[in-house]
């Protein structure tokens, strides 16, 4: 087609209208409007995120014309509109309100935009294949004339400050490419050929040079690991630097991140501080989406109905084995020594021992079940769920070193991740509920269903301390040394063994503690405390600044405490019987001596 005299079958235009006011106006015109009347829609959720949104909610007008003349729109439902007929091509004019600071929404003010396609561009139904222009303007006014545009989206013309005209080969690909502006900072780098992008938003002393040199060799990592070439020919990290925040969202060829300004590496520092290792599992997890879910995806999500949920069991393997791969490609590309791998592996496989609701919830129906259990977390989630990205990335490991064990390492996850790749990755076939456990078969030759039903079907223990071992590493657990202890590291010299257990989560509100979680057979549940109550006392003695923590630390198992908390706005007395702490603390070191299993699983030593 060429494009200078024939139009696309839509055309959207995106203008920050009122930043003061958080609004942007977008047109969108089809040329071919449906003849008994167009009707457009929002999606109701945006992938990679499973949960219903309701982007509608933030329409604050809409309006048609058609050959100059106002067209009539009505609503169909919670998320679509209907246009009259008319004779010849139809725009339609609306306002969004932007004021969602998060990786999944919009956001605009004075200081910078930000937006996902799904939350802005309307789906003209019936269209959803055609090629769509896109236009973003700068917002009017001098005080904007130094913003730049950065997306992935392919550019047909712009200015050299970004703004101007997009193309997207259809509505899918549209949404699929967030785009920030403002007065970010920049970095590139080059991997494998393919030239990467950072775009930092908000106040921050990140030392770029090293963040790019660091990102260089993860995302090499993860497309040695496919295999080259890599499958976008450029890729754009968009980063939003804020206060206290994490949360990340993939795209094919860009990822949306949000974090801590204290998670970037600061000038003048040559460590790798926790903050930074986390903000680079961060990026690490959402670029190997770049080829798990974006490209090798479920059968449930090709394409995609974004009215509606789009159910799947295989969420474990697609969040869980990309979370598996986010720290060890850290490692493995020696951003972090094995040292520090270790302790993150020891960190996840805490935060599994700590969810009572692994003996209640299966991993499959986790994963089914993220539209309404996992993004609509409640009081009660640790007791009745368990994380299909903390259980899922445990069971990729018991996976990868089951299978390494097993073959003498002639095969791994690996093997399994660039059969999927060329099955699925390179010819877009959906991949069906059962198909992964197949293809992990082929490709090592192990039967493998009883471990699939083990770990995938059933609430049974992983087996990780005996797959760890055979692979030269030792796995310990412990009591938690405090309410602040992660694991990760074997417990100091000042730790209490007989350190007395509650069972709860609490935060402080003001000198009071604020409990958030109530665990399942817990001396607080048994003595009848529950989420939501408030201590004010133990032992007739308030609290000092909400710290529940110190208030026990001092008890034996077996002990009576006196509990003071206020239900709403009823003070009660509750009587509690002190339990010993849980071995729910792990920690995970390499045993002493060589091991060949260690050294394929890890990488070589750089």
């Amino acid at each position: 087609m060429n494009r200078d005299t024939v139009s696309p079958a839509v055309r959207y235009r995106i203008v920050p209208a009122r930043p003061e006011a958080h609004v942007y106006e977008v047109t969108c015109t089809v040329e071919h409007p449906d003849p008994q009347g167009q009707r457009v829609a929002l999606p109701a959720w945006i992938p990679g995120s499973y949960m219903i949104r309701e982007f509608a909610r933030h329409v604050l007008s809409i309006s048609a014309r058609s050959a100059g003349k106002s067209v009539p729109v009505s609503k169909v439902d919670k998320h679509t509109w209907r246009a009259a007929p008319a004779d010849g091509a139809i725009t339609l004019c609306y306002e969004i309100y932007a004021w969602d600071l998060s990786v999944r929404g919009a956001h605009l003010d004075r200081t910078h935009g930000f937006f996902n396609g799904a939350c802005v561009f309307l789906r003209v139904l019936g269209s959803e294949r055609s090629e769509c222009e896109l236009e973003i303007a700068r917002p009017r006014g001098t005080r904007y004339r130094g913003w730049r545009l950065a997306t992935a989206m392919r550019q047909q013309r712009a200015d050299t400050q970004g703004f101007g005209i997009y193309e997207a080969a259809d509505y899918e690909e549209l949404i699929d490419h967030p785009v920030e502006m403002g007065t970010f900072d920049f970095a590139r780098f080059t991997a494998c050929g393919v030239p990467h992008e950072i775009a930092i938003t908000g106040r921050h002393r990140a030392d770029l040079p090293r963040l790019a040199r660091d990102l260089k060799r993860v995302c090499e990592q993860h497309i040695r690991l496919f295999g080259e070439p890599a499958p976008m020919e450029r890729y754009l990290f968009l980063v939003t630097a804020v206060g206290e925040g994490y949360g990340g969202l993939e795209h094919r060829a860009s990822t949306a991140l949000l974090c801590s300004r204290d998670d970037l590496p600061q000038p003048g520092t040559r460590k790798v501080t926790d903050r930074y290792r986390t903000f680079l599992g961060l990026c690490s997890h959402e670029y190997f989406h770049a080829w798990n879910v974006k490209r090798i995806k479920p059968a449930a999500f090709s394409p995609y109905d974004l009215d509606r949920e789009n159910y799947t069991r295989l969420l474990w393997a697609f969040e869980g084995i990309t979370s598996y791969y986010d720290d060890l490609a850290l490692v493995r590309s020696g951003v972090i020594t094995r040292e520090q791998y270790l302790e993150l592996l020891g960190r996840s496989i805490t935060s599994l021992l700590r969810a009572p609701g692994r003996r209640r919830q299966t991993l499959v129906d986790s994963s089914f079940d993220a539209w309404i259990k996992y993004y609509r977390q409640d009081e009660n989630s640790p007791n009745a769920i368990v994380s299909y990205y903390g259980k899922g990335s445990l069971v990729a490991l018991c996976l990868d070193l089951f299978i390494r064990q097993r073959t003498s390492a002639r095969k791994s996850l690996d093997d399994v991740m660039r059969a999927l790749w060329r099955q699925h990755g390179l010819t877009g076939e959906g991949v069906d509920e059962e198909e992964l456990e197949l293809v992990a078969e082929e490709v090592t030759g192990l039967a493998l269903k009883r471990q699939f039903d083990a770990w995938l079907r059933s609430t049974a223990e992983l087996p990780l301390a005996k797959l760890l071992a055979a692979h030269g590493v030792r796995m310990a657990t412990r009591p938690a040394e405090s309410a602040a202890d992660k694991g990760g590291k074997p417990a100091g010299p000042d730790a209490d063994p007989a350190r007395p257990g509650f069972g709860v989560r609490s935060r402080p509100e003001g000198k009071d503690a604020l409990l958030t979680h109530v665990l399942d057979q817990s001396p607080a549940q048994q003595a009848g405390l529950s989420a939501g109550d408030v201590i004010v006392a133990v032992d007739g003695l308030r609290l000092r600044d909400g710290a529940l923590d110190a208030a026990l630390a001092a008890r034996r198992a077996g002990e009576r405490v006196r509990i003071h908390a206020f239900r709403r706005d009823e003070l009660h007395e509750f009587e509690a019987v002190l339990g010993r702490a849980g071995q729910d603390t792990c920690f995970v070191e390499a045993a002493p001596g060589a091991s060949r299993l260690r050294e394929k699983w890890l990488g070589a030593r750089r």
